[in-house]
């Protein structure tokens, strides 16, 4: 069994990292970065939540992201 301990993501909810995302990057940044819709028109927190929760690649874009500049 892999230790969560290892594993950068324990303890973080994606409302978390997004949060976080937003203030690093603003949603312009993060825009262009990540391209997807519920980040460049009209964004917000509930709106991309809604959209990640259902989409794993763009879910695996955005945690990628988090490690590579957060974590």
């Amino acid at each position: 069994m892999q230790q969560q301990s290892n594993n950068p993501l324990h303890g973080k909810t994606l409302e978390m990292i997004l949060n976080e995302l937003v203030t690093r990057f603003g949603w312009d940044e993060l825009g262009s970065r990540i391209h997807i819709n519920c980040f460049t028109d009209n964004p917000s927190i509930q709106s991309s939540l809604k959209f990640l929760r259902k989409t794993p690649w763009a879910r695996k874009k955005v945690e990628d992201l988090y490690i590579t500049y957060c974590v």
